[in-house]
């Protein structure tokens, strides 16, 4: 269903209602003294952090966005292995923000991003390319996606800091899904790995369906296809593949070769 997958067009107006969605419940977590200092499912980071950590990526795709317009030199790609330590040390060097501050920067940025997003024509969809601090140039449409992981996963985050049961949203797992095969092709540390193939089966939503994986010393490949063949198949419902994927939660079905799917699993780095 390409309403449900945010790589086509078709599903421009679902993607930015649910990132609104998300937004709002986002704000709604963490807009509270009470909890601005609490912990949360990002490892060392409290709440406070993921709010910064938003602002910092948001407003680092306005200078991106900027560019792709104008056509303005980018500077090269900073990689996604060093992802992890620069986003911490952006996030905490704005911990002395008084909360108020920072929630009514990020509203404001979130106001701002969502124009860009609106305003995005078919053609810019996929054709106009966009320069990710870490990534290098991507289409467009994974912006909203990006959004939608940062409030949808750190929504998961602050809940998760809480101690109370809880879970991801539907909708936005279902959109992030594919998104999810792209996240783990880029951040497999293969290096020397003994190659191997796998299945992944999603087993709900709108993305349901198998996907072969290799890998090998030359990184990971994946395309749809029946998995009937392969050991081990690894299942997950929507939910369960994003928080794996994010490395929040070490979920899913094995079936078949648990010793290639325990390979799999640990060859990804975090960001």
């Amino acid at each position: 269903m390409s309403r449900w997958n945010a790589m086509s067009y078709e599903a421009k107006d679902t993607i930015l209602r649910v990132v609104r969605t998300e937004g709002d419940q986002f704000f709604e977590l963490v807009d509270d003294d009470a909890v601005w200092e609490a912990p949360t499912g990002a490892g060392h980071w409290q709440v406070r952090d993921l709010v910064a950590h938003i602002v910092d990526t948001t407003e680092a795709y306005f200078v991106a966005f900027d560019a792709a317009r104008s056509g303005g030199e980018m500077d090269p790609a900073y990689g996604l292995p060093g992802m992890a330590a620069r986003v911490d040390a952006q996030a905490q060097a704005l911990r002395s923000e008084p909360r108020a501050a920072l929630v009514e920067r990020l509203r404001t940025d979130r106001a701002k991003m969502m124009e860009i997003l609106e305003a995005l024509s078919e053609d810019d969809w996929t054709n106009l390319l966009v320069s990710h601090f870490y990534m290098g140039p991507l289409p467009a449409f994974f912006y909203p996606a990006f959004q939608l992981m940062d409030y949808a996963v750190h929504s998961w985050d602050a809940r998760q800091g809480s101690g109370r049961a809880h879970g991801l949203d539907g909708e936005a797992a279902d959109l992030l899904t594919p998104f999810m095969f792209v996240l783990w092709k880029y951040t497999v540390a293969a290096g020397n790995a003994e190659p191997c193939e796998l299945g992944i089966r999603i087993t709900s939503g709108p993305n349901a369906g198998d996907t072969r994986v290799s890998v090998g010393p030359g990184g990971m490949d994946y395309q749809p296809g029946s998995v009937g063949d392969l050991s081990p198949v690894l299942e997950f419902d929507p939910g369960s593949f994003v928080l794996t994927a994010f490395g929040r939660s070490n979920a899913g079905t094995i079936r078949g070769d648990r010793t290639v799917a325990d390979r799999y699993l640990n060859l990804f780095f975090r960001i």
